[in-house]
């Protein structure tokens, strides 16, 4: 396992900005940053009964399925995260988001040429939890260790939700926070 020692401040704008031709995903560039590799492995591609929180943010009605990517994202070859992202079925049947394999630019870039460009803050949820015996077996953690949820609810800038991205991760997290006018 990849040691939680060694954080950078991290950011998700580059996250949410859709890659020109030919530029780095946004984790491979923020790892080379700190001249690290950072990588990631598509682990499946599939219509699911979302989670309830991503049901209720996506406005997806009883039944009714919307597509995963689940990835397993990795630093210096080190799993060091699990990373699910949601979409809407009406948004990635018929993409690249509902199909098996890589897309290039990233699912930020595909969906901004559809015309879903993320807002630039999304709702952003962090808790603590005791991994599963699947997550351990993934992330290479003793049975009992505990991870960090980040769950990402985006809208796009047009206001429609278009992405939850739940990202399970061992190791340590930063981040700054801007101060809103009430």
């Amino acid at each position: 396992m990849v040691s939680s020692n060694d954080a950078w401040m991290g950011e998700a704008q580059p996250y949410l900005a859709p890659r020109r031709t030919g530029e780095r995903d946004a984790w491979s560039a923020e790892a080379a940053a700190h001249n690290r590799r950072g990588s990631q492995r598509l682990l499946a591609v599939e219509d699911v009964d979302p989670p309830g929180p991503v049901r209720d943010f996506l406005n997806v009605g009883p039944g009714e399925k919307v597509v995963v990517r689940r990835r397993l994202i990795l630093l210096d070859g080190e799993p060091v995260e699990l990373a699910d992202s949601y979409y809407p079925a009406h948004i990635a049947h018929g993409t690249r988001l509902a199909e098996r394999g890589k897309i290039p630019g990233g699912a930020v870039t595909l969906l901004a040429a559809l015309g879903f460009t993320p807002e630039d803050d999304p709702l952003e949820d962090v808790s603590a939890d005791t991994a599963t015996p699947n997550q351990c077996e993934a992330l290479g953690l003793e049975s009992g260790a505990p991870v960090l949820v980040l769950t990402r609810f985006t809208t796009s800038a047009a206001g429609e939700p278009m992405e939850v991205s739940v990202m399970t991760m061992t190791r340590h997290l930063q981040y700054r926070q801007r101060k809103q006018a009430v």
